[in-house]
C-alpha cells in the first residue's frame, strides 16, 4: 500500500502496490461529472475511491458511493474517507459485483461515474496480478460492457447523468450499449498530443433522454516538449472541469 497526492495534493489516497491505480484517466472521469453540491454520485468500479473522492472534493455538499468487487480495494477506500476528513455518514463503499448492487432497489443516484474494465473476457492477455488483471477487463464471461452499461442504467435515476471514461477505440461498443437507454450522448476525446490519435474517450449520457449525440471539443494532455498542456493542468490540479 503506498500514498499519492491528487488535485494539487488538496486530496490524499492510499492505493495498492498491484492492480489498478489513480492515474490522469481517474481525475478526467471526476472533472466530465456533471453533479451538482446535494447530488448523489456513484462510483462504479469505484477502486480505491479515487475518481468519487475527487467529485467530492470538488462538491462538498455531494453524496458518494462506490462500488467494487475487490475486498482489498473496498478496504482502502474506507480508509480514505478517514484520511482526508471526510464526512463518513456522506459517503458510503460496498463490496460486491456490480450486476447485483442494489439489484431490486429503486435508482437513487443522480450521477454514475465510471472507468470499467477496459476489455471483455478473452480478449486480452490476463496480468500474473490478480488484481491487475481485474482491473485491465472483465474476468467474467458474462459481465461483458454491455451488460456493465446496463448496470449503470438501472442505478441511475430518469433523467441522471452517466459518464464514463474508455479506450477510444471501444466508443462504438460504448454507444451501441448506450442504445434507446440514454440520449444527449456527449463524446470527447482525449489526445496525448496534437495531431496524434485519441487514446481515450469520455462519454456522457443521459438516461431517458432523446436529445441528438455530440462530439465536443476534445483535450489535448501534453505539449510537444510532453508538459501538460495549460487547460490538462487546470483539471489535474482542480481548477477546471470538463463541461
Amino acid at each position: 500500500m503506498t500514498e499519492i497526492h491528487v488535485l494539487d495534493k488538496k486530496l490524499r489516497l492510499l492505493q495498492p502496490e498491484h492492480g489498478f491505480r489513480t492515474s490522469l484517466d481517474t481525475i478526467m472521469l471526476a472533472a466530465a461529472c456533471p453533479a451538482k453540491d446535494g447530488d448523489h454520485v456513484l462510483d462504479a468500479g469505484c477502486g480505491v475511491g479515487a475518481a468519487g473522492f475527487c467529485v467530492l472534493e470538488r462538491l462538498k455538499g455531494t453524496s458518494l458511493s462506490g462500488v467494487d468487487v475487490d475486498a482489498d480495494f473496498i478496504e482502502m477506500a474506507r480508509k480514505n474517507i478517514a484520511l482526508n476528513n471526510f464526512d463518513s455518514q456522506q459517503v458510503e463503499f460496498s463490496c460486491e459485483d456490480i450486476d447485483l448492487y442494489r439489484r431490486h432497489d429503486k435508482p437513487i443516484y443522480d450521477h454514475v461515474i465510471s472507468n470499467p474494465p477496459y476489455m471483455n473476457a478473452g480478449e486480452y492477455m490476463t496480468s500474473p496480478h490478480a488484481k491487475k488483471a481485474i482491473a485491465i477487463g472483465h474476468q467474467d464471461d458474462g459481465l461483458t460492457l454491455e451488460k456493465w452499461i446496463k448496470a449503470l442504467h438501472r442505478l441511475v435515476k430518469p433523467k441522471g447523468s452517466v459518464t464514463i471514461i474508455h479506450r477510444a477505440d471501444y466508443t462504438d461498443q460504448i454507444i451501441k450499449a448506450l442504445g434507446h437507454r440514454f440520449g444527449a450522448v456527449e463524446i470527447i476525446p482525449l489526445w496525448s498530443k496534437q495531431g496524434g490519435e485519441a487514446k481515450r474517450v469520455i462519454i456522457r449520457a443521459r438516461k431517458d433522454r432523446k436529445a441528438p449525440c455530440k462530439i465536443l471539443p476534445g483535450i489535448i494532455v501534453h505539449e510537444d516538449n510532453g508538459e501538460y498542456t495549460q487547460r490538462a493542468d487546470d483539471i489535474l490540479r482542480g481548477r477546471a472541469i470538463i463541461e
